[in-house]
């Protein structure tokens, strides 16, 4: 394999580079010491075509996604809408390309592995259709953690709640918790039923019009996704069935509430997880520690745990607040967060691809 200007190494394709997922993932690969790729292209709508990017020190012209793109390319990483990978992920897999898809499209497909490296980087050896998936961001915030205590106790079941960073629901959600902020913002609202809404009404921001079911300016908002059966959001079912499929235990018993945060960026998750062995906070404490993507900061006395506002912009998971539950057995209660754009989409997807890269 080789790259523009005879440079060896595989062909590494960037789908979806002006996107905000894209965005980040050009600036991880600016901020690799090295990278294992002779040659990377970007790769757009038509309306970003001929836009230029530097990309490690070299201008590169973003081209418009067509199936010739992808010949030559070893492997693919798709940024993009669920519709868009769904139809372009195959034809980059059709040309000879892996793949590595950041979208829902392909994450429940039996044929398809849900790769978090630090868990199970060997599935992406077994790829019947050239496509590996890459989980939603708030099951991957907390897979790390997860992962490593699984190998080691035996994970049985999980009941988790999330905090959720509004940029979950992309540049809109972003832009409405900032007005929603701005249009509260030395009201003294929050002191009566209905207020927020009230201010925000006046503002010209009815909630009828926002990305959130409630006002999420100095409120909570418990759900995030769409309505399924029986009263539970895709959110909450992809927690569960994420988590299963990526560990290994079809039948985990998982309960999940997805709740939406005014927090910009980094998701958090409760973890209430339950194990076939006797678990001490002591040795949860090692293998967190021994994790090089993981970041302990647990200090009750000190009052140190992670919060979102320390995590954004960060690569790793950070985990704290990490206790043995006084009424389960084998059960530890710990405190995770993941910045969702870095880890939660662009990070692992890379990985993924990176993983790829040394088995090619």
């Amino acid at each position: 394999m080789s790259g523009a200007g005879g440079t060896s190494g595989p062909v590494l394709a960037l789908v979806g580079a002006t996107g905000a997922v894209g965005t980040v993932m050009i600036d991880i690969i600016n901020g690799r010491e090295s990278v294992p790729w002779g040659e990377i292209r970007l790769v757009a709508s038509p309306r970003s075509a001929g836009k230029k990017i530097v990309v490690r020190g070299e201008e590169l012209t973003v081209r418009a996604l067509a199936p010739e793109v992808f010949d030559g390319v070893d492997v693919a990483m798709f940024d993009v809408p669920d519709a868009v990978s769904a139809q372009w992920a195959p034809i980059a897999a059709e040309r000879g390309a892996v793949a590595v898809d950041n979208s829902a499209a392909f994450r429940m497909d039996p044929e398809v592995p849900l790769v978090v490296p630090e868990v199970n980087a060997d599935e992406v050896a077994e790829r019947p259709k050239g496509i590996i998936a890459n989980p939603n961001c708030t099951t991957l915030s907390m897979m790390a953690a997860l992962g490593a205590l699984h190998r080691e106790f035996e994970l049985r079941e999980l009941v988790v709640a999330s905090y959720q960073a509004a940029s979950g629901g992309g540049q809109e959600a972003i832009d409405r918790l900032h007005a929603e902020t701005a249009a509260v913002a030395g009201k003294g609202v929050g002191v009566r039923a209905g207020d927020v809404r009230e201010v925000l009404e006046a503002a010209g921001l009815p909630v009828s019009e926002s990305p959130f079911p409630a006002p999420l300016a100095l409120n909570v908002v418990p759900w995030a996704g769409s309505l399924k059966d029986d009263g539970w959001t895709s959110e909450e079912l992809k927690v569960r069935n994420e988590s299963r499929k990526i560990l290994g235990i079809p039948d985990l018993k998982v309960s999940a509430t997805c709740v939406r945060v005014p927090v910009v960026t980094t998701h958090s998750l409760a973890v209430h997880a339950t194990f076939a062995r006797e678990v001490t906070v002591a040795r949860a404490h090692e293998i967190f520690a021994a994790q090089p993507t993981i970041v302990l900061v647990d200090d009750p006395e000190q009052k140190r745990f992670p919060t979102p506002a320390d995590v954004v912009g960060e690569d790793p998971t950070y985990v704290g607040r990490v206790r043995q539950a006084l009424d389960f057995p084998n059960t530890l209660d710990f405190f995770v967060c993941g910045d969702n754009l870095r880890k939660g989409a662009a990070l692992n997807t890379y990985e993924i691809a990176e993983e790829l890269a040394t088995r090619l």
